[in-house]
């Protein structure tokens, strides 16, 4: 179950957190930030606030997209994630 809300000009959507933790995605703010099967997301806590970023994928660096992205800050965005596991 998903209700739509409007808020500030963001686009809002509801979600129900299954028994597993895991919520739905819409189509829409997946195609609009191009997640798809096998993407990553970065998740971050701000309190009362969880905030879900994409990852570029480092092969659309390669492909029809290349100069989409900036490398460098591909490379420290991937660092980081890196450091943030260990």
């Amino acid at each position: 179950m998903s209700r739509n809300l409007q808020s500030q000009n963001k686009r809002t959507t509801l979600s129900k957190v299954t028994r597993k933790g895991q919520i739905t995605i819409p189509a829409r703010f997946r195609q609009n930030n191009a997640i798809r099967v096998g993407s990553s997301v970065e998740i971050t806590d701000e309190g009362q606030k969880l905030i879900i970023e994409a990852v570029p994928l480092l092969l659309d660096e390669l492909g029809s997209d290349k100069g989409k992205y900036d490398s460098a800050k591909l490379k420290k965005m991937l660092d980081e994630s890196r450091k943030n596991w260990r």
